[in-house]
């Protein structure tokens, strides 16, 4: 079993114990590696190239390891954006830039329900009544995790909603 298997579903601070217990030994025998090849290949060669872009950003790869809340990969992110990708060719016939920023709005909000494990449907309906009355200079209290609270979603639906 992998360290992201056993560590999946902890909490951040057991999922940091993993990586730091598993993943960071071998993450640093790489980077001695890495260091001692790249001086061994062509420069403009393309593997040269990966060595150093890795090596450069190597402080920013290794946050995942210092932060339990962080994600190695970004499946999440993929997985969020492939209702977008289905319909990709329908966009091409927004009829004008503002449709296709209007609809990007949408997919934001939708997507981030699904990752606060809200409704996309009654978060829409709650802001959708409220909307007309509300003053546009506090409109970030219509964002969905400030409007979880006032949904009275049942629990069963967030659990259905961190299934997925």
């Amino acid at each position: 079993m992998t360290s992201r298997r056993r560590s999946a579903g902890n909490p951040p601070e057991v999922r940091r114990a993993v990586r730091q217990q598993k993943a960071v030994p071998i993450l640093e025998d790489l980077h001695r590696w890495m260091v001692d090849k790249v001086a061994l290949l062509d420069k403009p060669s393309d593997l040269a190239k990966a060595f150093n872009y890795l090596l450069k950003n190597w402080p920013a790869f290794m946050r995942y390891a210092q932060d339990g809340r962080l994600e190695i990969d970004n499946t999440a992110a993929e997985r969020s954006l492939c209702g977008a990708c289905v319909g990709k060719k329908n966009y091409l016939f927004f009829g004008a830039d503002k449709g296709g920023e209007y609809a990007a709005i949408i997919y934001s909000l939708i997507e981030s329900c699904k990752l606060n494990h809200i409704d996309p449907q009654r978060y829409l309906e709650y802001v959708l009544e409220r909307i007309a009355q509300h003053p546009s200079n506090r409109i970030e209290e219509l964002l969905p995790w400030n409007v979880a609270p006032h949904l009275e979603q049942p629990e069963a639906v967030t659990q259905a909603m961190k299934a997925a």
